[in-house]
């Protein structure tokens, strides 16, 4: 087993620190920085100093017709060295697919996929023989291991499907794939941070092989909820849609704030939002 890794470093002027771990990445579906490429990522308008903001604006775009959808970090025909990933979040592109179309079967090894439902419904097929349709009432993880085949449809012949597609590069390559869902209701993520995806499966939704883990909320407008980053751990907060301010910082859908230091996250919702917040290794 190869576990040698290539990280791409980067310190901002406010010490946030940057990982990009490119040996993990998918081949087929990524791209490498060059050699002696260093990411030094955007700084957005953040009114919180510690907070590095990846603005909607920035993300790369893919529009097949049947499929829009929108990377925050490096993905397929998308390459930008300075946004090759933060910690072990490798990806999340947020995809609306048209009724009716979908991912035909595919290849993923040695990553951990979790799909997040926002609107309507998505069909799943894979190698281990699962097969299931998630609505935004469910969490759905699929781990690939040493290989599995999969296809992701919008059953749907009349409405879209809106979901956040999410990899973690795991801690353990090589295990053997496995696939699980749950539900999460609107109702458990109301008002506060649901872990949904989590090394520790009796703490969170479905599990996952490494040291990370993924929170929901959704807020009403005005409605608060706070987090604090530990020492030695890395955040990121992502918008899925709605609107919000972090210490200050006003986000709209498709935005994002990282931060590397510990902190007191304070999340206010300017309208109904649902947002993810990722506390990594």
């Amino acid at each position: 087993m190869n576990t040698s890794r290539r990280k791409r470093l980067s310190l901002t002027d406010d010490g946030l620190i940057h990982v990009a771990d490119n040996a993990s990445a998918e081949r087929s579906e990524t791209q490498e920085p060059a050699p002696n490429a260093e990411p030094s990522p955007d700084r957005g308008p953040a009114s919180d100093p510690g907070l590095l903001v990846r603005q909607a604006a920035q993300r790369g775009h893919t529009d097949l017709g049947w499929l829009k959808s929108f990377h925050s970090f490096s993905f397929g025909g998308y390459y930008d060295q300075q946004h090759m990933g933060f910690r072990s979040l490798r990806v999340i592109n947020d995809d609306r697919i048209a009724a009716g179309r979908g991912f035909p079967t595919h290849p993923h090894h040695d990553m951990e996929i979790i799909s997040y439902v926002l609107d309507g419904s998505l069909q799943h097929r894979d190698s281990t023989g699962h097969g299931s349709v998630i609505t935004p009432d469910d969490i759905q993880m699929m781990s690939a291991g040493t290989g599995i085949t999969h296809s992701e449809y919008n059953p749907s012949s009349t409405d879209g499907n809106h979901f956040l597609q999410i990899w973690i590069q795991p801690s353990l390559r090589g295990v053997r794939p496995r696939y699980s869902e749950n539900k999460v209701t609107a109702d458990q993520k109301r008002g506060h941070w649901f872990r949904i995806a989590g090394p520790d499966r009796d703490t969170a939704a479905v599990s996952i092989h490494q040291d990370a883990n993924i929170f929901a909320t959704k807020l009403a407008a005005g409605e608060t909820t706070d987090y604090v980053v530990q020492p030695g751990r890395h955040a990121w907060l992502q918008v899925a849609r709605g609107e919000l301010t972090v210490n200050g910082t006003r986000l709209t859908a498709g935005d994002a704030v990282a931060t590397s230091r510990p902190t007191a996250l304070h999340v206010q919702a300017t309208q109904p939002t649902d947002a993810l917040l990722f506390d990594l290794a």
